[in-house]
């Protein structure tokens, strides 16, 4: 039993570092809510979006209205949105979003994850040709009908809308995100949560072995708390 055990409790650890590690990140960006609209989710939309968030990740409701409360004290430190930009092996573009009170930290431990990965930091801005910003919102499937709400929701900005494990994803350009978001509340549907993202216009084929590669290096930068989002072009 010894063996299996301690492959159990490796498995059990690491998943409970990852969703500490979550909290941590989800944390970030309901401060970052609460200082751009307040703390109240009913006039902020954004701090609505946050909440649903951490709600689709199981993060207990105290955890969360504590970090609310952390945002609205006086003495709460501000957090800056950086975007880095650089080249990982082969050529791979990545992108890295973050949150942090220490830019200075934070780029130093950025440009150290790409160095030992042998590849490079770059200008921001450089990628704004590779990488198009996209909303994702994914929906319980309770009384959908996709092909109704398709035609329904492209005045709303709709790109893509389909059904994948039991739940609805639909797609929209990062401008339509807020308008998005409002009809689906106002529709009362099942949001389970909604996210901005990178997605690639050019991508770049690997072999399995460097896809572990990039995939290791992706795997640290997301280890590091001022982190939030890593997005590639790899295949």
């Amino acid at each position: 039993m010894g063996r299996a055990f301690e492959f159990r409790r490796a498995r059990k650890e690491k998943r409970w570092s990852k969703m500490a590690k979550d909290f941590v990140k989800m944390g970030k960006q309901l401060s970052m809510a609460v200082k751009q609209g307040g703390p109240d989710p009913e006039t902020n939309p954004t701090l609505r979006v946050v909440i649903q968030n951490c709600k689709a990740l199981n993060m207990p409701k105290d955890n969360i209205e504590s970090a609310i409360k952390r945002a609205s004290a006086k003495d709460a430190k501000d957090l800056d949105e950086l975007v880095y930009e650089g080249y990982g092996p082969y050529g791979v573009a990545v992108l890295v979003e973050t949150a942090t009170d220490n830019p200075t930290r934070t780029v130093a431990n950025v440009r150290m994850y790409f160095a030992r990965a042998e590849g490079a930091l770059g200008k921001t801005g450089s990628f704004d040709f590779i990488f198009d910003r996209k909303a994702v919102f994914t929906l319980g499937m309770e009384g959908l009908d996709l092909e109704e709400m398709e035609l329904e929701l492209i005045d709303f900005g709709l790109e893509e809308i389909f059904e994948e494990d039991g739940k609805a994803f639909i797609y929209t350009s990062f401008k339509d995100f807020g308008g998005m978001q409002q009809e689906l509340e106002r529709r009362k549907l099942n949001i389970i949560s909604s996210e901005l993202i990178r997605l690639p216009s050019t991508t770049v084929e690997l072999t399995p072995d460097q896809e572990e590669e990039i995939n290791t290096m992706v795997e640290k930068m997301e280890d590091d708390d001022d982190v939030l989002h890593v997005f590639t072009n790899m295949k």
